[in-house]
């Protein structure tokens, strides 16, 4: 997953890379250490079990070869290649056996550098010998083959530990990144809609003597800056209108006032517009209702075709805005209230007419639908309950 950070999300994206990583090497660090004292545990009691066996059978043999007068064949004890084994007399002298050192007979089990010594007194004099003694050398072995194996273990939880911490952070700063680059994008495209109409305000202004080719011109510009404004400060100035009191207005009334505004948009694309409005009133701000049919309206406008056609209806507390324009693709219907949502790059806009729409709707209860198909047109159907 490749994604571009800026400076302060690169920061961000260490600082919690580092957090992330160090916490969880020293967790796993603590559970290393744990489990490899709970496993040599587990080691050492094992090795005492098998030894206390080892002894016992050695015990067992050497009474049996007394009591029955039988050869006790301590060659193949003392031929191990396990562990080293002596046998010692009631005063603590070596008889026999591959042992050396000095013993403690005062203790069964002797620790020393990961050796396990056993002193076994269970023969009771038998063939005069009176103790056994068994030292294991296999421990240091396994501790230390345990050891790489947990070393192994702890680099491979690192090594997965670290790719699953920065897969999660690119994750986490995936969206922050698309945010960013919508807001970018928001004001790329706001720069270039106020660029079209302010230019054409300068190049209509240049002369002292306007016709009235300019004049109009200047009026569709100066409109076009003036939608622009109004978006922008309902959706982040939270212009609401919170303050006034909602009465009854004459819809129908506004709908055609609304029309006629529009009529140089439309006419320069040679556009027929059919309207079949009905007398109804409805419980809305004058300002709400003006800014959700302007923005359908403008919408119907901008995405036709030249010689296309909108029809404008109102009957039955049902407002239909049709028009027989470029379409949506069906895969992004679903999308096109999203604020900087843009179904297409073609005819300018920055993905706000549509959210203000939706949200106008939320607010008055207003349920919208609507259908389209591509080079066909799109109808937006709205139920004023």
């Amino acid at each position: 997953m490749d994604i571009d950070l800026t400076v302060s999300e690169k920061s961000t994206f260490f600082r919690f890379l580092v957090l992330y990583l160090g916490s969880s090497f020293i967790l796993m660090l603590i559970v290393a250490i744990l489990y490899f004292q709970n496993e040599k545990t587990l080691y050492t009691d094992l090795i005492k079990s098998e030894m206390q066996n080892i002894t016992s059978k050695v015990s067992n043999e050497i009474i049996y070869s007394h009591m029955m007068g039988s050869k006790f064949e301590k060659e193949k004890y003392l031929e191990s290649k396990q562990y080293q084994i002596s046998f010692y007399d009631f005063t603590k002298r070596k008889l026999y056996g591959t042992l050396d050192e000095k013993i403690d007979f005062t203790k069964k089990f002797t620790f020393k550098d990961d050796e396990v010594i056993l002193v076994d007194n269970s023969t009771v004099g038998h063939l005069g010998i009176e103790y056994v003694v068994l030292k294991d050398t296999s421990l240091n072995f396994k501790i230390e083959k345990l050891k790489i194996s947990i070393l192994w273990m702890f680099l491979l939880s690192c090594i997965f530990v670290s790719f699953i911490g920065f897969y999660l952070s690119k994750l986490f700063l995936k969206p922050l990144k698309e945010e960013r680059e919508k807001l970018n994008n928001f004001i790329k495209d706001t720069t270039h809609e106020l660029n079209t109409p302010i230019s054409a305000i300068m190049m209509s202004s240049e002369n002292e003597e306007l016709n009235s080719k300019q004049i109009q011109r200047i009026r569709l510009s100066a409109k076009r800056i003036s939608e622009i404004y109004k978006d922008l400060t309902y959706i982040f100035l939270e212009e609401k209108e919170k303050t006034k009191e909602l009465k009854e207005i004459d819809i129908s009334k506004i709908i055609k006032e609304q029309i006629d505004g529009f009529e140089p948009l439309y006419s320069k694309k040679r556009i027929e517009v059919e309207i079949k409005v009905e007398n109804m009133k409805y419980m809305i701000l004058e300002d709400d209702f003006i800014r959700l049919f302007n923005n359908l309206f403008s919408n119907a406008i901008k995405y036709n075709k030249l010689n296309g056609k909108i029809e404008i209806i109102l009957k039955d507390k049902t407002l239909i805005i049709k028009d027989w324009g470029i379409g949506i693709k069906e895969e992004k219907i679903k999308d096109i209230y999203n604020r900087y949502y843009r179904a297409t790059s073609l005819n300018g806009g920055f993905g706000l007419g549509l959210n203000i729409v939706n949200m106008i709707c939320k607010k008055y209860n207003i349920k919208i639908e609507v259908s389209s198909q591509e080079n066909i047109g799109t109808t937006f159907k709205l139920l004023l309950n």
